[in-house]
């Protein structure tokens, strides 16, 4: 009878040398070992992945990550859990952000379905998903992409009542929120459990990003006064949300989240990082002691 072999014995039979462009290799371990190792373990995909860099040993489609985040940043971020509340606009890019970079698990919310006129923005939404669950596309857009991610879909809207269940385990919550009432609720929430918010909206060609982390002001009260109700909108309801603005400001949610969970750089506290893609212009605002809104 052949001998049970163990997972880090298994991780490393699979383990071959790639070569890389300018000269050296490294040791890596391809989707297909992953799986097959996965499916002979018990263990996950994400589990096997995480053993494989724990032993120095890199998954392909993280060796471009490696040099910025390290072995350890990267079985990290495969270890931890982020939030994403709304797969729209901002929500659908930071999904796939998040997904390729290889946040672990991901916690997606919206009870939303796709409108004909999100095609010009949602990278989830294509002409044949009008009428789909945004939530059941992030699902399938995630496996395409990264199947070793682990998705909990919530096809619900964040409210007041639910928000604990929703956001619990999360390391931490990305808002790509289009109301300003839902906005301030889910800051509140996230204050109550501990979880470090990351901020985003846009409006035109205008974005804003920011961090709130527990305990500190509240980014409504320096922004919104606090003030505004489960409907009412931002700027985008004037300024319209065009292709380009989403983007930019999606990946720096991304980054944000990313420095957050792996507990490096600097992150965008008590400041508002204001930026206007028509002139180029990026600041900071500081938000101490209520500062200004746009």
């Amino acid at each position: 009878m052949e001998m049970d072999l163990t997972l880090a014995e298994m991780i490393a039979a699979a383990g071959k040398p790639v070569s890389v462009s300018g000269g050296g290799e490294y040791t890596g371990i391809d989707l297909r070992g992953v799986r097959r190792i996965a499916g002979e373990s018990g263990k996950t995909p994400r589990e096997v992945e995480i053993a494989a860099l724990r032993q120095g040993i890199i998954p392909l489609r993280y060796y471009r990550n490696i040099a910025s985040l390290g072995l350890d940043g990267q079985a990290r971020l495969l270890s931890s859990t982020a939030a994403v509340v709304g797969a729209g606009g901002l929500g659908g890019l930071i999904i796939e952000l998040l997904a390729r970079i290889g946040v672990g698990r991901l916690i997606l919310i919206d009870g939303d379905s796709f409108t004909e006129d999100n095609l010009n923005r949602q990278l989830l939404c294509r002409e044949g998903d009008i009428g789909r669950k945004k939530i059941e596309r992030a699902v399938e857009r995630v496996a395409e992409v990264n199947s070793a991610v682990e998705v909990t879909a919530r096809p619900v809207f964040l409210t007041a009542e639910n928000a604990a269940e929703l956001l619990a385990g999360a390391g931490v919550v990305i808002d790509a929120l289009d109301r300003i009432g839902v906005r301030i609720l889910l800051e509140e929430a996230a204050n109550r459990l501990s979880i470090p918010l990351v901020h985003g909206a846009i409006g035109g060609f205008m974005g804003q990003v920011a961090v709130v982390f527990p305990g500190e002001e509240t980014l409504s009260s320096s922004i919104y006064r606090g003030e505004g109700d489960q409907a009412s909108r931002g700027i985008e309801a004037v300024l319209g949300t065009p292709t380009i603005t989403p983007a930019v400001v999606a990946s720096l949610e991304a980054m944000e989240a990313v420095k957050i969970l792996l507990g490096r750089g600097t992150p965008l506290e008590n400041e508002l990082l204001y930026l206007d893609l028509e002139s180029a212009e990026f600041s900071r605002i500081g938000l101490k002691g209520g500062g200004d809104g746009d």
